[in-house]
């Protein structure tokens, strides 16, 4: 699908991504661990230094987290495979991640606020309207939340919903969507262990090409099959989890985590990843 006429270029819109103030940034649980499930320390502080150098210029970083599971299981020394093995799994890891971002952000001089969420936090009026305001106090204070599901309690993330119930959210994908659609975010930033959407897999076709950008409203020609080894969000979830946010007017960058400087790359410009172009200012359907 082409751009519309009056729809600025992918080059323009990238180059403006240096302006984004309030910024939604997922890191899923490749980005987090290394292959052996420890905290990827090195790769984690390198992205909180940029995190922090954002907040330091003015700007609202948001982080949405993934890889407390990992970390407690590793903990714990299980392959979880129940709903209650997983949740102690989480119950176990949440300290531990929280502990790396707290630790280090406040060696950046900066404080790391954990936010827990479940699915009412999101259906409920009022605790939608109080989870808002905190969120946006916790940014007026200078504050850098770091937000996940709340795995420990609830289970939406963790199992198939039933056939009857649409969930609100179901990954962290989806949960960092939903997160910049109600900030109104200027940009969501999806980190996995994937450089970017590609007409293949690029595992197997070494004829696959990386699609550097989506229009709005345009259905990507891209591979979407397979899920991650450890995170539950596959490229079906992240691509329907851009749709969310661009529909809402918010751009999305789908890249790498693995690759150094990647968030100074994005902010910067730079045709890495691939670039989920917003919904037009004014409405498209």
């Amino acid at each position: 699908m082409s751009h519309p006429s009056n729809a600025p270029s992918e080059r323009a819109q990238r180059s403006s991504l240096c302006e984004a103030k309030r910024i939604v940034l997922k890191l899923g649980t490749q980005v987090v661990l290394d292959g052996e499930g420890r905290p990827a320390l090195s790769r984690l502080y390198g992205l909180m230094e940029t995190v922090a150098e954002l907040r330091r210029r003015g700007a609202q970083p948001v982080l949405v987290s993934s890889g407390a599971v990992g970390l407690g299981a590793r903990q714990l020394g299980i392959q979880p495979e129940s709903l209650s093995q997983k949740q102690a799994c989480a119950a176990a890891g949440q300290g531990q991640l929280m502990s790396i971002y707290q630790e280090g952000f406040a060696r950046m001089g900066f404080c790391a606020a954990q936010v827990l969420l479940t699915e009412d936090d999101f259906a409920d009026p009022v605790r939608h309207a109080n989870l808002r305001r905190t969120l946006e106090t916790l940014l007026e204070l200078g504050a850098i939340p770091v937000l996940n599901e709340n795995d420990t309690v609830s289970t939406l993330e963790l199992e198939r919903p039933d056939p009857g119930h649409t969930p609100i959210f179901s990954d962290n994908d989806h949960l960092s969507a939903l997160v910049a659609m109600h900030l109104e975010a200027d940009l969501l930033v999806l980190l996995s262990d994937v450089t970017a959407l590609h007409t293949a897999n690029p595992g197997i076709d070494p004829h696959a090409t990386p699609l550097t950008e989506v229009p709005f409203g345009s259905d990507p020609q891209a591979n979407l099959d397979g899920t991650s080894d450890r995170g539950r969000g596959g490229m079906v979830s992240k691509v329907e989890a851009a749709r969310v946010a661009a529909r809402a007017g918010v751009p999305v960058v789908l890249a790498s985590g693995i690759e150094v400087h990647i968030l100074d790359r994005i902010l910067a410009g730079e045709p890495v990843g691939t670039f989920f172009h917003a919904a037009p200012k004014g409405g498209q359907p």
